[in-house]
């Protein structure tokens, strides 16, 4: 206590007072600095990342109905906040990790929108990726529903050219391959079986279509080969058909080429594939020269075969029972086509055939189509329009009892106009025959005679010539009309009805005609037959 300086104590707290209340204040604006920008702490509690954290660890046990109420919640109550778009990209994550039909549709629609609002971001391939991938897990057999498996080509081809420099890039060309695979085995199906039936244009549309699209394709050398065949098939058709030599040559020389193509593009780009030795074969046989493939297209067919994997028996008999068609045989190197090429029909091979023929059949004429124009509004002269609606005009001719017909005479064939005519184009108009005998209308106008009368005109004309029924005084007054006789009310009525067929005159069609006539008569009747054997006892 002795040793104990009470005045230096009290200077040396003063001097530290000072330096306290500094300490002090400078600890009180640091805390102050760090609730202003809470987000630069990890730890920081504030209400949108406890919203999101939420929302992570309900998804992370599986609750995803509990993660997408969280995320709707800080979507709609924090706007501005940094979580938006990772809160957006996790509503779609939920609905991936769902799984099902219509939780995997939901999904689409929520990345897609993701895209739409944030296309720059890194998260944006990524969620074009796994819209490719929920396709590409509902992609079927290539005999199956193909829908999906265009809708995945057109989902990584988008990603691809959308997103070049994205690190997903490499893994959605690998998944490219394998869809188109599975597409370019349906195309080959399909011409193949247009190739079995014969129906050369359909084969070549489906086969050139496929080769052109996936040149990657694990049988395209055998594509290549059906397509060649195809072309001679067509040559083949060709030579059966009558057409000109000149015409005939040319669709033999355009089919023969596109046969000649084909097995050249085997050997120059499928070099080591099975049908490459064939394809010399047939060009030999076709006489066109046999190309010699290079040395970078050598290197790059075999290093596509290499890549491909072959199934074992027990992928090719469990292949049956799957619903998600087998992929082992895609290559697993080079690059997919990202561009279709227009694609070919079996209506543009045949346009293509005859549009080689134009040149030909315009220089012969044989493609024009000549037809004969009517000036005036009137027909030719030879082509005489038959009325029957003119009561002035009648018919006179002579008949011939052997024939049934009647003949006109050139002087009474000819007709003159009449000044009474209100249209007068030079054109006896014909009417049907009313008379047996030679009419004159009141006018004075000479009538031109038919063509041609029926059996039973001709009988009743023959036999009113014969009797003198008619003279040569009425012939200034109009032919009457021969009444109508109904054989099947009157079928005891000889006079009326068989006077045609007593006639020693009428030839032997004639009778024919009136038994046919008679005997449908007596068959329209309703006269009762009388019943045989048990039908007696039938009161109806």
């Amino acid at each position: 206590m002795d040793d104990f300086d009470l005045p230096r104590f009290l200077m040396l707290r003063r001097a530290l007072i000072p330096v306290f209340l500094l300490v002090l204040l400078a600890s009180v604006g640091c805390t102050n600095k760090k609730v202003q920008n809470p987000l630069a702490d990890v730890g920081s509690k504030q209400p949108d990342k406890v919203l999101f954290d939420r929302a992570m660890d309900a998804l992370k046990h599986n609750h995803y109905d509990v993660a997408r109420i969280t995320l709707q919640t800080l979507i709609n109550t924090y706007p501005d906040s940094e979580y938006i778009a990772r809160a957006k990209l996790a509503v779609g994550d939920s609905w991936y990790a769902e799984g099902g039909q219509a939780a995997l549709t939901q999904a689409e629609i929520e990345y897609k929108d993701f895209i739409t609002f944030f296309p720059n971001m890194p998260e944006a391939a990524e969620a074009q990726l796994k819209i490719a991938n929920i396709h590409y897990a509902e992609m079927e057999k290539p005999d199956r529903d193909f829908t999906h498996a265009e809708r995945a080509e057109e989902e990584y081809r988008q990603l691809i050219l959308q997103f070049p420099d994205s690190k997903l890039v490499p893994q959605a060309k690998e998944r490219l391959r394998e869809v188109q695979e599975v597409l370019a085995e349906r195309e080959f199906r399909i011409g193949h079986f247009y190739y079995l039936r014969q129906s050369y244009p359909a084969a070549i549309a489906r086969l050139k279509s496929l080769v052109d699209r996936y040149p990657l394709y694990s049988r395209a050398d055998e594509a290549l080969f059906m397509l060649g065949n195809a072309y001679e098939g067509e040559v083949a058709n060709i030579r059966r058909l009558n057409l000109k030599e000149a015409d005939k040559g040319k669709l033999i020389k355009e089919f023969t080429d596109g046969a000649a193509d084909a097995y050249s593009r085997i050997i120059t780009r499928y070099p080591v594939m099975d049908r490459a030795d064939d394809a010399k074969r047939r060009l030999e046989a076709l006489h066109r020269p046999v190309p010699t493939p290079t040395k970078e297209a050598i290197a790059q067919n075999k290093a596509e075969e290499a890549s491909r994997r072959e199934p074992g028996h027990l992928d090719r008999v469990m292949a049956n029972f799957r619903k998600r068609p087998d992929v082992s045989e895609a290559s697993h190197v080079g690059e997919p086509s990202l561009v279709d090429p227009k694609p070919l029909s079996a209506t543009e091979v045949l346009r293509q055939a005859t549009n080689a023929l134009r040149p030909s059949a315009g220089a012969s004429g044989d493609n024009k189509v000549s037809g004969e124009v009517v000036k005036g509004g009137a027909p030719p002269p030879n082509q005489p329009v038959p009325r029957s609606d003119a009561p002035g005009n009648a018919v006179t001719g002579s008949t011939t009892p052997t024939s049934g017909t009647a003949s006109a005479s050139p002087a009474a064939g000819s007709a003159t106009p009449s000044s009474s005519s209100p249209a007068d184009t030079g054109i006896q108009e014909l009417t049907p025959n009313t008379g047996a005998g030679t009419a004159a209308p009141a006018g004075g106008q000479p009538a031109a005679q038919p063509a041609t009368q029926t059996p039973a005109q001709t009988g009743t004309a023959a036999q009113a010539a014969a009797d003198g029924s008619q003279t040569a005084a009425d012939e200034s007054k109009p032919a009457e009309a021969l009444p109508q006789v109904n054989e099947a009310a009157n079928p005891n009525d000889s006079s009326s009805s068989n006077s045609g067929a007593n006639n020693s005159g009428q030839s032997a069609s004639s009778a024919s005609n009136s038994a046919d006539s008679s005997q449908s008569s007596q068959d329209s009747t309703s006269k009762k037959k009388k019943k045989k054997g048990l039908g007696k006892l039938n009161p109806f």
